[in-house]
């Protein structure tokens, strides 16, 4: 099933699923639903079952060696890549990836690449995963959300694809807003805050808005949510604070600005009483 008015410019996905049924379900909405009906990106859903060759329609058997589960048949997956996404290393046939725990954590610096990608092709497994022949003979990446098992490839597949599109040209409102998300500078975003300026909270505690953000002065607004930006990086994630430190150049009067910036956070951050 195609969604989605395919261009020359579109960045196109095509999804290989027992239940095409799934997509584009929340990414048929808000700003990726109107990016799909104005030709930015396509969707193309397939049916992995509709590539069984018996009568039953089977796409999985009992695995060799033993144990619980059933694993997803080479020759049903094999149809299924060959007829729609085409043999490795066919033009246009862009990358091609299986979503699986044990692959390539998904992360903003992948999503970028899938972006650039014209063409991307994703398998979702179900049951104990695929043969790790059609893998093998098709070259398919092995791409993961994390350290976690889902019950199918398909919600791994709708969150790829949701980072993906958000980084299309025309998606987005505000281009500004991408470049100062978590990730984009190796850090977890900084804090927001918006009307009204004093909030009471259920417990009947006034909650403020940090007062450098209200004084109009861009550069100690900059500077605040950088330190910022690092404090909380460095607390919750220190194995990005790591890579963050080791790639930051050692440039004179960066230390200063830094500490600046965090000398407001801890002036103006609003604690509870």
């Amino acid at each position: 099933m195609n969604h989605g008015a395919e261009g020359p410019r579109a960045w196109t996905v095509r999804v290989l699923t027992l239940f095409p049924e799934m997509f584009p379900g929340s990414l048929g909405h808000s700003l990726a639903g109107k990016a799909l009906e104005n030709g930015v990106w396509a969707l193309e859903s397939v049916d992995i079952r509709s590539f069984a060759r018996d009568k039953h329609r089977s796409v999985d058997d009992t695995p060799f060696g033993g144990g619980a589960g059933m694993v997803m048949r080479p020759d049903v997956l094999d149809a299924a890549l060959a007829a729609t996404a085409g043999p490795a290393g066919a033009p246009g046939r862009g990358r091609a990836i299986y979503l699986s725990p044990r692959g390539r954590v998904l992360n903003q610096e992948l999503v970028k690449e899938l972006a650039a990608t014209p063409v991307v092709t994703l398998l979702c497994g179900r049951y104990e995963g695929v043969d790790q022949r059609v893998l093998d003979a098709h070259g398919l990446e092995e791409v993961s959300l994390g350290d976690f098992v889902l019950s199918g490839g398909e919600p791994a597949a709708l969150c790829l694809i949701d980072a993906v599109v958000r980084l299309l040209p025309g998606v987005m409102g505000n281009t500004e807003t991408a470049g100062e998300e978590s990730f984009e500078r190796g850090l977890l975003e900084y804090p927001h805050y918006t009307r009204p300026a004093v909030w009471t909270d259920g417990q009947g505690v006034d909650r403020v808005v940090p007062e450098v953000l209200l004084s109009g002065h861009h550069g100690k607004v900059k500077a605040w949510r950088l330190a910022e930006a690092e404090r909380i990086t460095e607390a919750r994630r220190p194995d990005l604070w790591s890579l963050y430190q080791a790639s930051r150049p050692a440039e004179r009067g960066t230390k200063r600005v830094k500490n600046e910036g965090r000398r407001q956070a801890r002036r103006h951050d609003p604690k509870p009483e």
